[in-house]
Formats: C-alpha cells, structure tokens, sequence
C-alpha cells in the first residue's frame, strides 16, 4: 500500500527531474520519519492530509526545501524562510576551498549577502578557530541565519547584523570576506525556473549581473587585513570579468565547481 502511495504521487510529479525521490522524502517528512524506507506501515488520516498538502505544492513547482522549510548544506541543516535562497552543493565548492586553506588558523570572517547563513556558519562549524559576521540586507534572511546558528551551535561564534552592500562601506579588521552575492542579470531573471519561488532580491545582480561585484572589489580590500582573502562564488560565466574587477589584489585564483564550471574566485589583499 505504501509503495502504490508514493507510486501515484510520483506520477502526479512528471515536471519533476526527481519524482521519485521528492515522494519519498516528502512522505517521510510528513510521518515524522528520517527516510521513507522506514515506513512499513500506511500514514494516518492527519499524515496521509499533510502529505497530500505537500504533493499538490510540489505539484505546482514549489521546491522541496521550500515546502519543508530546511535544506542540507554540508552536512548540516538549515532553515529556511521565503527571503532565503535555497542553498546549492556547487557553493559547498566555495566552503571547502576556504576550509583547505585557512585550517586551524583563527580567522575573522565577514560574510556578506548571507542569507540562510549557510556559509558562515558551515565555516565556523569546520574551522575550529574561526569567528563569523553574518550579514544582509534583509531581516527576514537575518532571522533564519540567527536561527541557523543557534540550530548548529555556532551561535557563541557568529554575530548577525544588517548592512547593504552598495550602498554602506563594510566593517574593516577581516582576515576572510566571502560571498555568494545576487549575480544573474535582471533581464532574463523573469525567465528562469527558479524565480517562480526564491527571492528575486537574492538573484538580481543588476544589468550585467557584476553590480555586487564591483561594489565588493572596491570595499572589501579595505576591509581585509594585510594578507586577507576574499572569496566569492561567481557565475559559470564571469570568472574573466570577476578576475578584471579584483586587479587592486595581489593574487587572484579561480576554482571549478562539480560540473567543471568556473564557481568559485578568490583574492588575496
């Protein structure tokens, strides 16, 4: 019975590339379960409602995490809000090209544009000796990062405050600033699939898509101590144009992502 279950719920979801997996995963959530595969048993009639709720959300194109209101990045979970970008394994290429470099060293970091808090926080979680900034623009965001903070255990080691990237200069006194800033040029925003759901605020970098950009390259070499690192993702495309706009830096790398795309610069003061 349970099989026929997520059977036809699976077949309510042929627009997904996953119809199989978001069932599952949806009716585990739904009966209180860590994976479907635990289920032996039909869910009850408040179970079978909520699960039902979720299938005709994800039948309309809402996203998975969305729907639970929480996402796995790095291992760790992360609540999430409707002003919170779904996090992504290729910004885990950001976390962990950071991670290799700064080791046990202590490190302030700023992160900007923040978010979830998915980054910071996954940082200080792996770098024993890492303290964090965790800042945004908008509250909504800040309250899930202080939130995601609090949920990871990090809380003692983050601070979580307001500030607007184009418009504030950034606090000075960082060994590390790191980002995954709004980069898709606003014209073909309206187009993509994901603008149905995430926070266009969060994905708007402007006519070019290098509007967050420029604005970082300019403030954060002031911001960094002597040696500092900056590390940004960036778009498969703009790793020649990102590379331009930090020429004030010493040394300046690109990183692929999984996919072998250009995901991941950074600098050094």
């Amino acid at each position: 019975m349970v099989r026929k279950l997520l059977k036809d719920a699976a077949d309510r979801l042929k627009k997904s590339d996953t119809p199989m997996l978001d069932a599952r995963v949806l009716l585990a959530s739904a009966m209180g379960k860590a994976d479907a595969a635990l289920i032996f048993n039909m869910p009850d009639e408040n179970e079978l409602a909520l699960f039902n709720s979720y299938i005709e959300k994800r039948e309309s194109g809402m996203p998975v995490a969305y729907i639970l209101g929480e996402k796995e990045f790095m291992g760790l979970k992360f609540r999430l809000n409707a002003d919170t970008l779904i996090p992504r394994p290729d910004t885990e290429c950001l976390v962990e090209r950071i991670a290799e470099i700064v080791g046990d060293k202590k490190v302030k970091i700023l992160d900007l544009c923040a978010g979830s808090g998915c980054i910071g926080i996954s940082l200080v979680k792996l770098l024993p000796n890492a303290t964090c900034d965790l800042t945004d623009i908008c509250h909504e965001a800040l309250s899930a990062a202080k939130e995601n903070a609090v949920l990871n255990g990090v809380d003692g080691r983050t601070r979580i405050f307001t500030l607007d990237v184009l418009n504030e200069e950034f606090p000075e006194g960082y060994d590390l600033i790191v980002s995954n800033p709004p980069y898709i040029e606003s014209g073909i925003i309206k187009d993509l699939e994901v603008s149905a759901f995430e926070p266009v605020r969060a994905l708007d970098g402007g006519e070019d898509g290098l509007t967050f950009y420029r604005a970082i390259a300019q403030k954060a070499y002031d911001a960094l101590k002597k040696n500092g690192i900056l590390a940004l993702e960036i778009g498969y495309d703009q790793g020649e144009t990102a590379t331009e706009l930090l020429s004030n830096f010493s040394q300046v790398k690109l990183f692929k992502d999984y996919g072998g795309n250009d995901r991941v610069i950074m600098a050094i003061k």
